[in-house]
């Protein structure tokens, strides 16, 4: 029983202290509650999600606020998180007859493929950070038949195997580009070693590596130099699709080692005040999007292209790089730093103009904001940042003050030919006016005898 203040029989005053008892059996049921909750481990993250292999993971909330619908598929789930969705229906419905043809062709019942993906139930299970509320025969059912569509969507595209002259998801654009988009979603993903088994137990003698023809599949959009692939056919523990792209991209110059100073060590000025300390941009060339470099005030930047499948990409990197960190944040780094240089639309428009920019995706405004948006609430170590030796040399050139006031003249007053020729004419004028003055001055000083 639990009572408030007890007036004192005794003398009708009340007391001075509230009397608080429990009864044997309350506390013996908040007991079990306790002893109840402590035996529920975590489903919607689990205790296990901290582990290096767990890699596929639901997009923080704070992400998702900004951009509701960055990360849902579009036409097709891959994997348990969005499987069933009414707006996944479509292909849900097409991938048994992709999975029938698989075995149409290699000659085989299918029994091996599910035998093959059950022995690593738990391996695939301990890669998501939910629980997932599948049994058995539904997850593996699950892996094989959305793997197997990946892969036979890989074949049909890169053009190992034909294609139906009829086929409805082929004879039209837009599912392709949906394809590529939804591939590489975070919450979308399948373990890559899922399909490396059934890709290697359904191809043929002649075929190429598993991660040779995922990149050549979205190398369609990216169109990237055959040489630029090639050094990642052979790499190691990749996670998944999402992962396999952003390797292919992280590629970030080697610099040598120094000591920060964290008066430059910050985030560097837009594009509008660097021109002002006669920064340059120009574009460069080199593989993937990632090689920034600052030498003799000249800012080099990969040109980059913004559309659709680029933004989606960066999206999706970012949020896998907040979740996951066992990977460096090489591309939450880059977007902060692209962020960082054109918060506004003449930012981007000066970019664009000097083409280190490709905007395909709507006005100079939208771009600005997208990157904006794109870097609030994420956690951002700029020490740890592959471009902190470049944001320490920009912010350093960029406070030299002679420079910019010498730069901000030269744009002022020597910027076309007309106020070159005033200001030349008004430094003449300055100096005629001088020269009388002394004169003047002589002759009343020391007059002629």
């Amino acid at each position: 029983m639990i009572g408030g203040a007890n007036p004192n029989p005794a003398d009708g005053h009340a007391s001075p202290h509230n009397v608080v008892t429990v009864a044997p059996e309350a506390r013996r049921d908040c007991l079990s509650i306790w002893h109840q909750r402590l035996s529920q481990q975590p489903t919607y993250l689990r205790q296990s999600a901290g582990d290096s292999c767990c890699c596929i993971f639901r997009v923080p909330p704070t992400l998702k606020e900004l951009n509701p619908k960055a990360y849902k598929p579009h036409i097709v789930s891959i994997g348990p998180y969005h499987h069933g969705s009414e707006c996944v229906k479509m292909i849900e419905q097409h991938k048994a007859r992709f999975f029938q043809a698989l075995l149409e062709r290699t000659g085989s019942s299918g029994g091996q493929y599910f035998t093959a993906i059950a022995l690593k139930e738990k391996e695939i299970r301990d890669c998501y950070s939910e629980s997932l509320n599948f049994g058995s025969a539904k997850l593996i059912e699950m892996m094989v038949v959305d793997g197997c569509f990946i892969i036979e969507v890989f074949r049909m595209i890169v053009g190992i195997i034909p294609r139906a002259h009829d086929d409805p998801l082929f004879n039209m654009v837009w599912p392709f580009t949906a394809f590529i988009r939804d591939f590489l979603y975070l919450e979308n993903q399948v373990p890559f070693f899922v399909l490396q088994t059934l890709y290697d137990m359904s191809k043929l003698p002649n075929e190429r590596l598993c991660i040779e023809l995922a990149l050549q599949f979205f190398n369609y959009t990216m169109q990237r130099p055959p040489e630029d692939l090639e050094k990642y056919y052979g790499v190691l523990d990749v996670k998944h699709l999402l992962h396999l792209i952003q390797l292919s991209l992280s590629d970030v110059p080697v610099e040598v080692l120094r000591e920060s100073d964290p008066e430059y060590l910050q985030l560097v000025p837009s594009v509008t005040k660097l021109r002002r300390a006669g920064i340059k941009f120009k574009p460069r060339k080199c593989n993937g999007w990632l090689g920034i470099r600052f030498t003799g005030g000249v800012l080099e930047i990969p040109p980059l292209p913004i559309d659709d499948l680029a933004s989606s990409f960066f999206l999706n990197c970012v949020a896998f790089e907040q979740c996951y960190c066992y990977r460096p944040q090489h591309i939450t780094s880059y977007v902060t730093f692209i962020g960082c240089l054109m918060p506004n639309a003449e930012d981007v428009s000066y970019l664009s103009d000097h083409l280190v920019l490709e905007n395909y995706c709507g006005t100079h405004a939208d771009v600005a904001s997208f990157f904006n948006d794109l870097g609030k609430d994420v956690d951002f170590d700029i020490s740890k940042c592959y471009l902190a030796g470049v944001m320490e040399d920009l912010n350093r050139y960029y406070r030299t003050r002679w420079r910019v006031n010498w730069t901000g003249f030269k744009r002022k007053y020597l910027g076309t030919p007309w106020y070159l020729i005033s200001a030349v004419a008004a430094c003449l004028a300055l100096m005629l006016a001088f020269i009388q003055s002394f004169f003047a001055l002589y002759g009343y000083l020391l007059p002629p005898k």
